[in-house]
């Protein structure tokens, strides 16, 4: 296997000239991709006791988020996996483990497994991790605040000296690509981005109902998602009893729902 990935990085452009820490660092991956193919093996034996365990191909990937797969593609079960999650414990390894076979066999998810899972992708420490490879891994698609109807740079200066004092400090905006329905809004904090959905830069739209959506995600900027017990608090009592003062709060979402 150490003969193969190492071809693998050849084929991609090294030189060929492997320096001692580089053997070191592939040997290390091995015994920790081999002791996780042996996590992934206990836990589909838990899973599926009388099955024949497949072949199976785990690897970490570069993802720009904490990304978990698992496909079975003849016959062999494919598992990529972040590589912020290499220095995870022994016993996130088989939470991880057991949420993919169990969604792939369609098995109930045993909670000790959900819960250890979801504390330790929420721990500060990881969640900071996972911001910062979205801030340099990921992409984000910037076309322009200024719609056909709709400036969202207007809008924001607007609603930003009407409840927030002016102190808000404004971040990239931006109208989708697309006239999306499903994601209207939202507030991306690894690129200090808010992006509307295009499908409000009309003629008809009432202004409360786009001034409602930009407050949203402002009140993403002064109210930060928290974690609490393991638990990610997005919209916290403090924002959502913010959010009840603007002022056409129900005329809006009426309009919001007719979308």
């Amino acid at each position: 296997m150490l003969a193969r990935i190492r071809a693998g990085w050849v084929g991609a452009g090294w030189d060929g000239a492997w320096s001692r820490s580089s053997k070191n660092w592939f040997k290390l991956i091995l015994t920790v991709l081999t002791a996780l193919t042996e996590i992934f093996e206990q836990e589909y034996r838990e899973l599926r006791p009388r099955a024949p365990i497949p072949p199976l191909d785990v690897r970490f990937r570069r993802f720009t988020s904490l990304n978990t797969t698992i496909r079975l593609r003849e016959g062999r079960l494919h598992v990529r996996l972040s590589d912020l999650l290499e220095h995870a414990p022994e016993s996130v390894h088989h939470a991880i483990a057991h949420i993919l076979l169990a969604k792939l066999y369609k098995k109930p998810i045993e909670r000790v497994h959900a819960d250890r899972y979801r504390r330790y992708v929420s721990s500060e420490a990881v969640a900071r991790q996972a911001e910062h490879i979205r801030q340099t891994r990921g992409r984000k698609t910037i076309l322009t605040a200024k719609g056909r109807y709709y400036d969202l740079d207007e809008v924001f200066e607007s609603i930003n000296v009407r409840f927030f004092h002016g102190l808000l400090g404004r971040p990239q905006l931006t109208w989708s690509a697309h006239h999306a329905r499903r994601m209207l809004g939202h507030y991306d904090a690894a690129h200090n981005t808010i992006m509307v959905s295009r499908v409000f830069d009309r003629a008809d739209t009432p202004r409360c109902a786009i001034e409602y959506l930009l407050y949203h995600e402002m009140l993403h900027l002064k109210h930060p998602v928290r974690v609490k017990a393991g638990r990610r608090c997005v919209h916290s009592k403090a924002f959502q009893a913010e959010e009840r003062l603007f002022p056409e709060l129900d005329q809006a979402k009426a309009y919001l729902k007719r979308l």
